[in-house]
């Protein structure tokens, strides 16, 4: 396809992006206190986007960047990465592992600023307005989602590290309504900083709240049309491995137990085996259709 005066790359819509477990993914890649964040993107997600939407010099810029996943494979593969983190944990962990991957040989430049993404035009520095090839970024959602499971025969099974900071301006904290009323803000903002022809990257999924499915995806790109953008594609990241042709569960043991549970209930649930990817652009030009 063609908006304004660039090719837009549409790959197949299903994407083997757990071919390797999400740890082995991260191995050596990341500094081990990378594990304590609550929702890590898949490092061969960030890749897999940012490879087929950019080129190396790009400017690639992730206002919700956590632990700093997007910005450490946009520079091991050449780009140039701008985040923004809103706690200052997270931002701590996500220079480290900018140090370490430009200490690994990664030949993009990283900058990671503390703040409040919904307010990314008055954080993003003027150099980078209207000049991102990428925004790719993915929202704080559902607590069944998150965290990392550990189990031994002393302890059990028991989960950690599945909740964001306290603070009232965390958007992990708030209900729906206002994550997507902050969510459409930084939307807002990422638009801004777009070059003509640029992607704005959503990685969402559908989570479940008092037993009823949430369409997150839904509402994220209702979202989007509000401000302005125009969907080009719609992906499924697989959450899952493929092997001969079947898929190999990389569920969480919660997950797992809640859709056992629920079956045994009489209730057909499943465990969430892809996230979509939802792929953006500004409105194209009128007259640089084509």
């Amino acid at each position: 396809m063609r908006v304004a005066d660039r090719h837009i790359p549409v790959p197949l819509t299903v994407w083997a992006v757990s071919q390797t477990h999400p740890r082995f993914q991260r191995l050596n890649r990341y500094v081990p206190e990378s594990l304590a964040h609550p929702a890590r993107m898949l490092p061969a997600l960030a890749r897999h986007i940012i490879d087929a939407f950019t080129e190396p010099g790009d400017l690639i810029v992730d206002p919700m960047c956590g632990i700093g996943t997007t910005l450490v494979e946009a520079a091991h593969l050449g780009r140039n990465a701008l985040g923004i983190e809103y706690e200052s944990r997270w931002a701590v962990i996500g220079r480290a592992n900018a140090t370490l991957a430009l200490t690994q040989g990664a030949t993009g430049t990283i900058r990671l600023l503390t703040g409040d993404s919904r307010q990314l035009p008055d954080l993003a520095p003027e150099a980078a307005r209207g000049k991102a090839a990428l925004v790719l970024t993915s929202p704080p959602y559902g607590k069944a989602t998150h965290g990392t499971v550990e189990a031994d025969r002393e302890n059990g099974v028991r989960k950690r590290d599945y909740t964001y900071s306290t603070g009232r301006g965390n958007l992990a904290n708030t209900d729906l309504t206002d994550l997507l009323a902050g969510f459409t803000e930084i939307l807002t903002g990422a638009a801004a900083l777009l070059r003509p022809g640029g992607i704005v990257a959503v990685a969402v999924r559908p989570y479940r709240q008092d037993g009823e499915l949430v369409d997150l995806p839904g509402a994220i790109l209702h979202s989007a049309q509000q401000v302005g953008l125009v969907r080009v594609a719609r992906a499924a990241a697989l959450l899952a491995g493929l092997r001969q042709g079947r898929l190999v569960s990389r569920t969480t043991f919660f997950a797992l137990h809640n859709a056992r549970t629920a079956h045994a209930a009489g209730t057909p649930l499943h465990v969430t085996a892809h996230e979509d990817i939802l792929l953006f652009t500004t409105r194209p030009i009128p007259d640089q259709q084509t």
